[in-house]
Order: structure tokens, then C-alpha cells, then sequence
């Protein structure tokens, strides 16, 4: 796969020009040349092959040569809401919720959270999903929410089909599958684990519960199981 580059503007066959933090990366620190050709992506599904032009010190000229559609994406939305895990573990799981086909990402607020869920790290935590997109192949980036509270993300707008995750639920499908119209969503707690009372809560307004057996997961290693199992239809 050629080098993948991301802006948040339209693209087009013709030419086109790059500045910013990935001009930046592609002229000084890959040193890519005139001639040399890369792929752009704008998160619009489709990627577009370019030959770069020239390379200045704070722009990139390419000229766009295709459109081409290519479609990497699970065929129905997977949406994950979890409690955050401390430090480059939270790096992991937005890295990999991208590279398994994750669709939404939303942070919970949890009666045990105890990482910083500040929503002013969301632009951190995009550019994690644009690097994660850049190196998997994905033309569509994962949506970031705004950190909610679980008792809010319980009853918003996500697929039909959830599941909330711990230990003492169910260790197999229920049997119900994921329609490639409705899709699926997750909710998986923090270090500590959701609380009685959160389970019922989630219990009383739709959600199924469902274990991946009786060892403990971290935080991310559940989140990214749980996006695994989804995408391979259960």
C-alpha cells in the first residue's frame, strides 16, 4: 500500500496542495521528492492517488491523478462506548477500535472512572484515529463523541443491538444478529468494573449483558474483543 497522507479538505483529480502538519511530514521528515507519488484521503471514503510536484517547507504541491473507491469498512455500524484507560494504553485502543472496523467511539463517565476525560483531548485523541486510519488502509475515520455519562449513552441514539460487558453476564451470543442496517454498540466500564446498579440500569432500558469469559480484561482489551466479535458477526 503507497504512503497514505490525510487532509480535512475536498479532493479532486488536478492539483492540489497540501500544508499543515502532513505537508510538514511528508517534505522534511519522509523527504518525499518531486515525482515521487503517495495516496491522499479525506475521510469521504474514497482515496486519490497524486505525484508530488514540489515540496516547500510549508506546503506540498501534488497533482491528484484519481478518485478511487475503495471500500474498507465493516458493512454496519459498531459503536463503543467505554470508560478510558490510563495513559498510551488509551492510545492502543483508539488504534486498534480503527483498525478492526470500529465505527464511534464514545468516552464514558462511570461511578469508577478514574481516568481524565476531559473533552479538550478530543483533538488528541482524532489524530490518533487519522494516524491508525493512515496505516490500516481506512478512508473513513472513526467518530470520536464528546465524553457522556453512561446513564446518558444507555439511552441515546445507538444501534439495537448492545450489549453492556462484565464478568457475571452471558459467554455466548443470544442468539440475535447484527443487521447490516442497525448494527451493534457496547458498553464496556472501568478498571473497577460497572456497578450493580449500573447493570440493571442498562438492563431495564435494552441492554443484553455478555461476558467473554470468566478471566478479567483490561479496559482496551475488552473494548477491542468486543469490536472483533462484532465484526466477524459474532
Amino acid at each position: 500500500m503507497a504512503d497514505r497522507f490525510f487532509t480535512d479538505d475536498p479532493l479532486s483529480p488536478g492539483e492540489f496542495v497540501l500544508d499543515g502538519s502532513e505537508a510538514h511530514h511528508l517534505g522534511t521528515v519522509r523527504r518525499f521528492a518531486p515525482g515521487d507519488t503517495v495516496v491522499l484521503f479525506n475521510g469521504d471514503g474514497a482515496e486519490y492517488p497524486a505525484e508530488i510536484v514540489a515540496v516547500g517547507k510549508k506546503q506540498v504541491i501534488l497533482r491528484v491523478v484519481a478518485c478511487v473507491e475503495s471500500n474498507r469498512e465493516v458493512p454496519f455500524p459498531i459503536v463503543v462506548g467505554s470508560a478510558l484507560p490510563k495513559a498510551d494504553r488509551l492510545d492502543y485502543l483508539l488504534e486498534k477500535l480503527v483498525e478492526v472496523g470500529a465505527t464511534r467511539f464514545v468516552p464514558l463517565i462511570t461511578a469508577r472512572s478514574v481516568a481524565n476525560q476531559k473533552a479538550e483531548k478530543i483533538e488528541k485523541w482524532q489524530r490518533a484515529v487519522i494516524e491508525a486510519s493512515k496505516q490500516c488502509g481506512r478512508n473513513r475515520l472513526m467518530v470520536i463523541d464528546k465524553p457522556m455519562s453512561l446513564a446518558a449513552y444507555l439511552v441515546s441514539n445507538v444501534p439495537m443491538r448492545k450489549w453492556i460487558l462484565h464478568t457475571a453476564g452471558r459467554t455466548s451470543s443470544p442468539g440475535i444478529p447484527i443487521e447490516a442496517e442497525k448494527g451493534c454498540a457496547f458498553a464496556v466500564g472501568p478498571e473497577g468494573g460497572f456497578t450493580d446498579a449500573e447493570i440493571e440500569s442498562a438492563k431495564q432500558t435494552g441492554w443484553l449483558d455478555l461476558s467473554f469469559g470468566p478471566r478479567i480484561l483490561r479496559i482496551e482489551t475488552a473494548a477491542v474483543v468486543a469490536a472483533i466479535w462484532a465484526a466477524n458477526g459474532q
